[in-house]
This record gives structure tokens, sequence and C-alpha cells, in this order.
């Protein structure tokens, strides 16, 4: 059981990142919010000031989809 402070914290930080970052909150809504079936393929890059992007990517497995849903049931 996740502790109630705890909990009030990471809706406030939740709260913060969606202010800081509406583009990027509707993205994941648009994407993620009609499900990512198995075999889609999910890429990451981060640039760093002053350094060269680094990517990488995985395809979402099975095993990948149960812990979304876990997660999505502790809410």
């Amino acid at each position: 059981m996740m502790n109630p402070a705890a909990l009030l914290k990471m809706r406030s930080a939740m709260s913060q990142f969606q202010a800081n970052h509406p583009k990027v909150v509707s993205y994941f809504q648009a994407v993620f919010g009609t499900g990512v079936p198995e075999g889609s393929v999910i890429e990451i890059t981060v640039t760093k000031p002053g350094a060269e992007p680094i990517t990488t990517n995985l395809k979402v497995t099975a095993s990948d989809l149960d812990l979304v849903n876990t997660l999505k049931d502790l809410k």
C-alpha cells in the first residue's frame, strides 16, 4: 500500500509535469489512450546539451502490457 503523503506528493509532481509539458501529455494521451498493441515499437531519443543524441527502442511484449495493466490498477 502506498503512503498517503507519497501519493499526494506524486499527484502534485504529476500536475506540475502536465503544466510544464502540455504537448507531451497530449501526445501520450493520443498514442497510449487507444492502447499500444503487442509488437508495437516505442523509440526514445535523449539529446543532452552539447552531446550527441542517444536513441533506443523496444518492441512491446505481452509481459510489458501486463505491467502497464498492473500499474493502471494502482490508480
